[in-house]
């Protein structure tokens, strides 16, 4: 017996019930009062009752208790004392007590509705749940009209575990007033409690017959139909929707599923294409779907077909909808088609441009593709559109950056760091371009402290350890410390050629040159990031162990790779050796 469920349901109905029967019975008494020749009833005083009515009203509680306690005792007739005591006691929470004075008033007058009523609910609140029934027993065969009493009653029998008496005052009810699926819902879960199926599937059709043009009830049948495994009933009620309802936004996505759990892969996609064709069905639900095609890290490789089948039907369907060109890029984004991607995420902020994360990928795919410019205009258009958000200000950092506008990295950079809250690795990164952004501008010592500041909060950052010593290597100064720093990310990427090169250069200017030759010729094994700037690197170690001729070789090469420096052109000629 769920005694909870029962207390909690009928006490919100105790205070509703209390409220009208206070109102009323009060009312009663005073017309009573009012008729009667007499100054006093002969059950009771009326003014004492108004007196206590007024301490009710004004909350004075305690000494409204303390009257009607006083009343009961020297008019133990009058029921309307002893209703308004109990009253007071159960909004107190002394339900026992309340209920004896409910009982008592009761007692005194039978006839009276609200004297039931409240007696019926005292017994809920004090937990005896038998005489709540009996009483509404009573109300029910005194009140055949009222439906709410037989509402109540059937409430009750449930609470108590009597089901089988419930459900015959709900079929009293169904007779009254028809077959409703609230009343063919309660019983069809009762008969599921009690596993009586057949009952269980007969609620179900009966509401389903007395409805014949509502698909939904259809839904319901074939939602039990296989729950209960009977697949075969419930796809010819799945297909009797299609035919009294074929603009239901839900059917093919229910088809779907049912052909999901029988294994009709085929089936499945074609009834998703047709969900996804339906614009009565909402795009969030076809999103959510969509999603089901992708994890975090990438596309399902089976699905990757349908997944963009299914998300060109959605365009289709709602074309000036941002959600779904949104959802397209992402999965472009996922498949690493990243101009397509960033093509869908232009067409969201042109529907709507109040998306935070879509400008965020939008940049992100500017990054990947290496369109620098592109970056750079998108960006501070973003940054004009959110400019707390720090992210915006290290991309768009980036692309400056990447188009030598250095004075405009910097001072972008600079706007974004002190917006960086809580996230050690955003900040970071951050100092990290400060810091190769100061060295294009030579301000060597603002771009020592960026690195030193980086280093400060992540010590372990390969590409700033790398930065950092290759550049104070070229300058030639602190070169052990340089070494640590090349060493130490060379520990964390022990195959990044650019690494590689950069601890050859840091030995070279050590004066190291054969164990130098050693670490830039491993960098070159990298032929496909084989730079000039490395085969310059190498003719200078070569040009140093007295290797001259070699040495003009690989500086001829490095002149016709290009980004080698501004001697190159001299040490090819002859005209200025390696100092």
């Amino acid at each position: 017996m769920n005694h909870f469920r029962i207390r909690n349901f009928f006490l919100v109905f105790l205070f509703v019930i209390g409220e009208m029967a206070g109102t009323s019975v009060f009312a009663q008494h005073v017309q009573e009062n009012l008729n009667s020749s007499k100054q006093e009833s002969s059950a009771g005083n009326l003014s004492a009752l108004i007196d206590a009515k007024k301490l009710l009203i004004s909350g004075n509680i305690k000494d409204a208790e303390a009257l009607l306690r006083n009343y009961t005792e020297k008019y133990p007739g009058d029921p309307v004392g002893f209703f308004e005591l109990a009253k007071i006691l159960a909004g107190q929470k002394s339900y026992d007590e309340a209920k004896l004075l409910a009982e008592k008033a009761y007692e005194l007058d039978r006839s009276n509705i609200w004297y039931q009523l409240f007696l019926a609910e005292t017994c809920q609140l004090s937990q005896d749940y038998d005489q709540a029934v009996t009483i509404y027993e009573t109300i029910v065969a005194s009140n055949p009209d009222n439906l709410d009493y037989y509402y109540q009653l059937a409430a009750l029998y449930l609470g108590l575990g009597n089901y089988q008496q419930a459900i015959e005052i709900y079929n009293k009810i169904e007779k009254r007033i028809g077959i409703t699926e609230d009343i063919s819902m309660q019983k069809h879960k009762i008969y599921l409690h009690l596993k009586e199926y057949p009952d269980a599937e007969a609620e179900l059709m009966k509401l389903m017959e007395s409805h014949p043009d509502d698909s939904r009830y259809y839904s319901i049948l074939a939602e039990y139909n296989m729950s209960r495994d009977k697949k075969e009933k419930a796809l010819e009620l799945y297909n009797k929707i299609l035919e009294i309802d074929p603009d239901n936004a839900y059917i093919h996505m229910t088809l779907a599923d049912y052909y999901r759990k029988t294994g009709e892969k085929e089936k499945v996609f074609n009834e998703l294409k047709l969900g996804f064709g339906n614009p009565n069905l909402d795009v969030d639900t076809k999103v959510q779907i969509l999603l089901s095609f992708y994890t975090v890290n990438e596309i399902v490789t089976n699905l990757k077909k349908e997944a963009f089948e299914l998300a060109d039907i959605l365009i289709q369907t709602h074309p000036d909808d941002p959600k779904v060109y949104s959802i397209h890029g992402d999965l472009l984004a996922q498949d690493q088609q990243f101009e397509k991607a960033r093509n869908a995420f232009l067409r969201v902020i042109d529907l709507d441009s109040s998306k935070y994360v879509v400008w965020e990928e939008l940049l992100r795919m500017d990054l990947l593709m290496s369109d620098y410019l592109h970056l750079s205009l998108y960006g501070h258009r973003a940054v004009e559109l959110f400019p707390e958000q720090p992210y915006l200000y290290l991309f768009t950092g980036l692309g400056e950056f990447q188009l030598k506008q250095y004075t405009e990295a910097e001072k972008i950079l600079n706007r974004g760091v002190h917006l960086v809250v809580n996230n050690n690795d955003l900040l970071a990164q951050f100092y990290m371009y400060l810091g190769d952004t100061y060295h294009a501008l030579n301000r060597t010592e603002e771009s020592d402290k960026a690195y030193e500041k980086s280093l400060q909060i992540k010590e372990n950052n390969p590409y700033v350890l790398n930065n950092y010593s290759y550049y104070l290597a070229l300058r030639g100064i602190e070169l052990e410390k340089a070494e640590t720093m090349s060493q130490k990310a060379l520990t964390l990427e022990p195959d990044n050629s650019s690494f590689q090169d950069t601890y050859g250069w840091v030995l070279f200017k050590l004066g190291r040159y054969e164990k130098a030759l050693e670490w830039i010729g491993k960098s070159m094994d990298d032929r496909e990031n084989l730079s000039g700037e490395v085969l310059e690197h190498y003719g200078d170690v070569l040009f140093k162990l007295g290797r001259k001729e070699e040495a003009r070789d690989y500086w001829k090469q490095a002149l016709e790779k290009g980004g080698g420096s501004d001697l190159l052109q001299d040490k090819v000629t002859g005209k200025k050796g390696v100092e």
